[in-house]
């Protein structure tokens, strides 16, 4: 890099996994020397492999590892660092880090902590955004809510995460959704100030990517539909945004440029908006690098971590508004290592292999056999293409998902598949709300379909090959030869994971055939990736009177996730009812209740109170009555 008022030749990366190596890949293009940190959880991760230099910083716990600015610090001094990027999560919103990082002589790369400071909290924000000229929606006192002004949203102005967050839908409810709002806000922030605004229904989330320097420019680089949540958890992220018009495009773009004006924003931030009937009104700016940036990327032919580099060397923005351009359009999907169709609940366990798409943009940490934990955020990793326009990079999007698929640990991949696949995302109607109402569209997406006969015909011409390729004995050999005729068909049964039995029929030319399909054979059967969704198929196991082996059924009750068994309420023998609590798991501060599938006879208890188990843990087996 050339040279300024603020040199650097080393950066230490604050955070692990994708961003990471993401960080690590732009320092070494470059030539800057890049330093990763790592927990013992993350000390053979390929992020870690990937840096020039690498130092352990704790134990898996993020508070005694990457959320712990002393050993951040004390990383970086060790290591020689001259500068620090926090990527994204952990603390790279935490103001009191960016000063600290400052105050030890180093560089932050990322806005002042005054900044941060400032636009941390929503009351100043909202404060700062109406003196810019940015539109917000209408604001009430507690005490003088007009009856005609909801539903109204109660948010704590000190935080963020949902977290003192309550929807009032009529003015009874008012009082009681400000007491909780105040007390959970004052747990969890310290802070119980509130901000009641107009709450916008079935509203579209678009951000602006802007980035500012020291010598006062400030540009934007468009902006991207973020509207595909489930919880306020991002699932699909898009750029351009569609279906808006030139103004309101213009709006939100002069808009976000304004706001940086106001508070002097250096660097790469993103300035939030929910849009409705033709209407923006402000959210929040983050101060940081987004999840989302390669979309932006994509239509821009930007590296914006790049940018973030020289801004933070006291470079002026390599280019001006007039400058930057936009071409095509880019979608992106987050894996996550979740379970779409048990509540989103995060999912933890060993990779056996990953498959991923080529002709897209992968940033991804993941590899075979891997240790997925439940220590971080479930994000394993994401996918982007671009195409000329939204139904070409839409539909770049579905072949990609086809080709991808994650082994032995549950995630979202064959859900966002079909997701990207349907109607209501081709049409570009879905909200910021959608997934989490009761619309046929989202309650069909959330339901697990049937495994498809397509994939399971294509696991037994896989398992067929397999059993000719692994026979070694010519008078075992199952390819259907006989003596003096045509060969015969060589039969393969598989049992599906909800003991539904198919049988299916090769010629030798058939199972000779290469098939496209992903999947992970042995002896007892397949699992195939199919659109993303990984299905588990078996040989019947005579033994068992046709049911596959190892299999849970509907008597079995497993720990939907790794956690610590909070209590056992019912021994062998005992007789249950439908719904009976049979004990409470605890798992990512979430307590699971595990209940009687029907009536019956407890045969099996497989924990007791304080124990860890791992994830699908047989806990109970109740026999019907």
């Amino acid at each position: 890099m050339p040279s300024s008022s603020k040199p650097f030749s080393s950066v230490l990366i604050a955070n692990r996994g994708e961003i990471a190596a993401r960080v690590i890949r732009a320092c070494r293009e470059v030539g800057l020397r890049s330093i990763a940190v790592y927990s013992d959880a993350d000390a053979d991760a390929p992020y870690v492999r990937l840096a020039d230099e690498s130092v352990r910083i704790g134990p898996t716990p993020a508070a005694e590892s990457y959320l712990s600015v002393e050993r951040i610090l004390a990383a970086a001094r060790y290591a020689g660092a001259e500068a620090i990027h926090p990527g994204y999560g952990f603390l790279s919103e935490r103001a009191d880090f960016a000063r600290a990082v400052v105050e030890a002589g180093l560089v932050f790369i990322g806005p002042t902590a005054d900044v941060m400071d400032v636009m941390g909290r929503k009351d100043r924000a909202r404060t700062i955004a109406e003196r810019a000229g940015v539109p917000v929606t209408p604001q009430f006192d507690p005490a003088d809510v007009p009856a005609d002004a909801y539903p109204v949203i109660v948010k704590a102005a000190a935080g963020g995460g949902g977290k003192g967050m309550r929807i009032v839908r009529e003015a009874a409810a008012l009082e009681a959704a400000v007491d909780a709002a105040g007390r959970e806000a004052a747990s969890a922030f310290g802070d119980d100030t509130l901000l009641i605004e107009k709450y916008v229904e079935a509203g579209r989330h678009v951000e602006v990517q802007v980035f500012g320097d020291e010598a006062g420019n400030i540009v934007h680089m468009f902006e991207r539909d973020c509207s595909v949540q489930r919880r306020h958890q991002k699932v699909v992220e898009e750029a351009p945004a569609t279906g808006i018009g030139a103004d309101l495009r213009r709006t939100l773009h002069d808009s976000s440029v304004a706001l940086c004006r106001e508070v002097g924003y250096t660097g790469a931030g993103t300035v939030e908006f929910l849009v409705a009937d033709g209407e923006a009104y402000f959210l929040e700016m983050n101060t940081r690098l987004q999840v989302e940036h390669p979309v932006t990327e994509a239509i821009t032919g930007l590296d914006l971590v790049k940018w973030q580099l020289t801004v933070a060397a006291g470079h002026d923005l390599p280019l001006g508004q007039a400058e930057i351009t936009e071409t095509g359009h880019a979608i992106e999907v987050r894996v996550y290592a979740e379970d779409p169709y048990a509540g989103f609940l995060p999912q933890a366990g060993h990779v056996l292999d990953v498959a991923w798409p080529g002709g897209a943009r992968i940033e991804s940490d993941l590899e075979r056999d891997a240790e997925v934990s439940t220590a971080y955020d479930p994000m394993l990793g994401k996918i982007v293409v671009a195409g000329g326009d939204r139904e070409e990079a839409r539909a770049r999007m579905v072949e990609a998902l086809d080709d991808t698929c994650i082994f032995g640990v549950v995630t979202n991949v064959g859900f966002v598949r079909r997701l990207v696949a349907s109607d209501e995302f081709a049409r570009g109607d879905i909200h910021t709300s959608w997934l989490d109402g009761d619309e046929a569209g989202a309650v069909d997406l959330l339901t697990l379909p049937e495994v498809p006969a397509d994939a399971v015909h294509a696991a037994a011409a896989l398992w067929a090959r397999y059993e000719v390729a692994t026979t070694h004995d010519p008078f075992g050999l199952a390819d259907g030869w006989r003596s003096g005729a045509e060969p015969a068909p060589t039969l393969v049964t598989l049992v599906d994971e909800a003991d539904r039995s198919w049988t299916f029929a090769f010629t030798v030319d058939e199972t000779a055939t290469d098939a496209s399909a992903l999947a992970i054979i042995d002896a007892d059967g397949n699992t195939i990736g199919w659109q993303g969704q990984p299905w588990s198929l078996a040989r019947p196991d005579p033994m068992r009177g046709g049911h596959q082996r190892g299999v849970s059924t509907d008597a079995d009750i497993v720990s939907p996730m790794p956690g610590t068994v909070l209590r056992v309420d019912v021994s062998e023998g005992d007789v249950v009812t439908l719904g009976q609590q049979l004990g409470v798991v605890e798992a990512m501060k979430m307590e699971l209740a595990l209940v009687a599938p029907y009536d019956g006879v407890v045969a099996f208890v497989g924990a007791e109170a304080g124990r860890q188990v791992p994830i699908k843990h047989l806990l109970f087996t109740v026999d019907p009555t």
